[in-house]
Parts: structure tokens; C-alpha cells; sequence
């Protein structure tokens, strides 16, 4: 099974899983959201396998940068956009498998890809 590891190569998470998982040989292709972009339909099926409060990143400094605005409106579509715009708001790493997602790096998400 071929992963995919969405993050940013700076991260300290992100480079922990990517160590973690070639230390234990899996195959994976890392998407960097700054260099190859995240769009709509991703982030979407990542809903569907997570809730939005696993995915959004509130603790954040780009959480805190946003306006009040945009803070207070809980739709959706709306915060899906704003993962869209702005992908550092998404917790990381995100890893995929076909339907299978996982968000953070602890040991339950270990478990899931061990």
C-alpha cells in the first residue's frame, strides 16, 4: 500500500513521520502543501475520514492571524476554503491510503501504518 504524507517539509512532526516511516520501509510520496498546492477535493475527502475539529489546526499562530471574521464563521464550506488558502491551518501530517486517513503523528496513527 503507497502512502501519501501531506505537510510542510519544516514541520517537526511532518519530519518525524517521514523518518519514522522509512525506518520501518513504507513507501510513501510526500506532498508538500507549499510547493504542490492542496485543493478543494482533498481536503474534502479528508472529511469524510476525519472531523473537521481533528483537522483544523485552532492552536496555531495561522489561526490566530486570521480575522475575527473569519474565525467566527463555523460553516463548512467557509473553513474548508480557508485550509484551501491558507494549508499551514491543517493539523500535520495528514497521511492517506486510499480511504484510510490519519492526522498528527501519535501513537495511534503509528499503529494505523505500522
Amino acid at each position: 500500500m503507497s502512502l501519501t504524507v501531506y505537510g510542510i517539509p519544516n514541520c517537526d512532526t511532518v519530519k518525524k513521520a517521514r523518518v519514522w516511516l522509512a525506518d520501518k520501509s513504507q513507501d510513501f510520496t510526500f506532498h508538500d502543501f507549499r510547493k504542490n498546492g492542496l485543493q478543494e477535493d482533498m481536503v474534502r475527502r479528508w472529511l469524510q475520514a476525519q472531523p473537521m475539529d481533528k483537522l483544523l489546526n485552532k492552536r496555531g499562530t495561522s489561526w490566530r492571524n486570521l480575522s475575527d471574521a473569519d474565525k467566527a464563521n463555523e460553516a463548512e464550506a467557509h473553513l474548508v476554503a480557508l485550509m484551501v488558502e491558507n494549508p499551514t491551518l491543517i493539523k500535520r501530517p495528514v497521511i492517506e491510503a486510499g480511504d484510510k486517513v490519519t492526522v498528527g503523528f501519535t501513537d495511534d496513527v503509528k499503529a494505523v501504518w505500522a
